[in-house]
């Protein structure tokens, strides 16, 4: 009798995963996932390689994948080699005419198309683009303390739409144009949000550097309703930077969005683990 290796064992494994994973990959044929990439997966190398290998298996396996990106670190780093000073009211970025002007040229020019360029490496349709295309994104200014920064006010997906149904996948830079030309710097959750919204999405994946949203004993709290995200926000039990992130999640689901994972972009993978595994890889929350 032929003694199993561990190399055997391996395979067996692979194998039983590939064959879990068919219910799942029936339930999203078809469907919007819109992927809000931040975090570790975008600022390493490797994590941005194996982000764009996942996306391009979801685009074989009959999966319309829209992807949203941020980039703040980037923006902050070239607003210091240009010695032009950023200033911040309740943890926004003032944005002035000079601030909007590297906002643009990183979001649209440097980030957008590294990652256009990483899925294409991986066999992947990307197309970059931004909100300003096809007036993908009309705004109007979210605060006059915080200039440029802009608060999306109308969603033409038309032109998503368009790419998807042809075989392409979008990436987009969060920026908006006003009803007179002005250009916006959008928060890049908020984007995500909007753009899943007016897609009617099947999922909103914010992929963050924790875990997912904890409870008050520090606990990842795998599956929650928008009514307990609202109870423990209420509580404080949600607050800081995670606040952002359900609200946005919280306006997703109510405009349409059937369900939006907080999840964490650290773990190789994470993407997959959401969408083809029974446990998932962060906090999914929908209406209720």
């Amino acid at each position: 009798m032929k003694k199993q290796t561990a190399m055997d064992h391996d395979w067996f494994a692979t194998a039983r995963t590939l064959s879990e994973a068919l219910p799942y990959l029936q339930r999203y044929d078809g469907a919007v996932v819109v992927i809000k990439l931040g975090g570790h997966a975008m600022g390493s190398e490797e994590g941005m390689i194996k982000f764009a290998r996942d996306v391009v298996l979801l685009k074989q396996v009959n999966i319309n994948p829209v992807i949203v990106h941020g980039g703040g670190p980037m923006i902050n780093d070239m607003l210091a080699r240009l010695d032009i000073k950023s200033d911040f009211v309740n943890g926004k970025r003032v944005s002035d005419a000079a601030t909007v002007e590297v906002v643009e040229m990183v979001l649209s020019g440097q980030i957008n198309k590294r990652i256009v360029q990483a899925i294409n490496m991986q066999g992947g349709r990307a197309v970059g683009l931004s909100g300003k295309d096809a007036n993908l994104m009309i705004c109007e200014r979210a605060m006059p303390d915080l200039g440029f920064v802009g608060d999306p006010v109308e969603v033409r997906p038309r032109v998503l739409k368009e790419l998807a149904a042809t075989g392409y996948i979008p990436v987009i830079a969060p920026l908006g144009t006003g009803r007179s030309g002005e250009t916006y710097n959008v928060n890049g959750d908020t984007a995500a949000g909007a753009i899943a919204a007016a897609l009617k999405a099947d999922r909103l994946l914010l992929l963050t550097d924790v875990a997912g949203v904890k409870n008050a004993e520090g606990e990842v709290v795998t599956q929650l309703t928008s009514g307990e995200i609202r109870q423990m926000t209420e509580a404080g039990v949600i607050a800081g930077g995670m606040i952002p992130k359900t609200e946005t999640a919280l306006m997703a689901i109510e405009g349409g969005v059937r369900a939006a994972v907080i999840l964490d972009g650290r773990a190789p993978h994470a993407v997959l683990l959401e969408l083809f595994t029974e446990h998932g890889a962060g906090s999914i929350i929908r209406a209720g």
